[in-house]
């Protein structure tokens, strides 16, 4: 089996634990990768087939729906691949006035995205504030760039002369909580050293 780990990778007791394990991250997401990538970690790509059609309207608090729909995400691609997978599926959805922003439709449904969080903040756990002349918008629209992108915008792209400001966590709002993450491995490996043995 290829390394997962990366000679670049910090020194950390998880990153030890990781060592001779399959990771795989449920996402084909570039943005994600690249994340990773500068982390230490090369996780086989192994997208999920789940549809992604939960209802955001049936959860009571809308930052419990790209939880849930991460959750099925790992889990689809971790039933067709067990034994040996760590997974890590990541949904990253902002908000905005408790309107989920996923990817737009199209180049005027961008436009609208993006112009209601004018001037205000978009939530993606962490914020971002957004606050441009409408031109810039429209010509930021217009490049296409943020199409493909939850809340109609790529920070680490061209997108990133719309955002003025951040508070919190960069890379959350990139695609991947790369701080969170490990937070949350050290955590698992305190409470049980054995977790990550088959």
């Amino acid at each position: 089996m290829p390394s997962h780990i990366l000679p670049t990778a910090l020194k950390l007791p998880i990153i030890k634990k990781l060592e001779g394990k399959r990771i795989v991250l449920a996402s084909n997401s570039p943005r994600r990768q690249e994340i990773l990538r500068t982390f230490g970690l090369a996780p086989d790509i192994v997208p999920s087939n789940f549809e992604e059609d939960l209802l955001p309207g049936s959860f009571s608090d809308i930052h419990e729906y790209p939880v849930a729909t991460a959750t099925h995400k790992a889990v689809e691609v971790y039933e067709r691949l067990v034994p040996s997978t760590s997974d890590v599926s990541y949904s990253v959805l902002p908000s905005h006035n408790q309107e989920l922003l996923e990817k737009p439709v199209s180049k005027e449904d961008n436009l609208r995205m993006l112009l209601d969080i004018n001037g205000g903040v978009c939530e993606v756990v962490t914020g971002v504030v957004v606050d441009n002349p409408r031109h810039v918008v429209e010509a930021y629209v217009e490049n296409g760039e943020g199409r493909d992108r939850a809340g109609g915008f790529a920070i680490q792209g061209l997108g990133g002369l719309l955002v003025r400001k951040i508070e919190g966590d960069y890379h959350n709002v990139v695609g991947f909580p790369v701080a969170s993450f490990f937070t949350f491995l050290d955590l698992l490996l305190e409470d049980d050293p054995d977790f990550l043995e088959v």
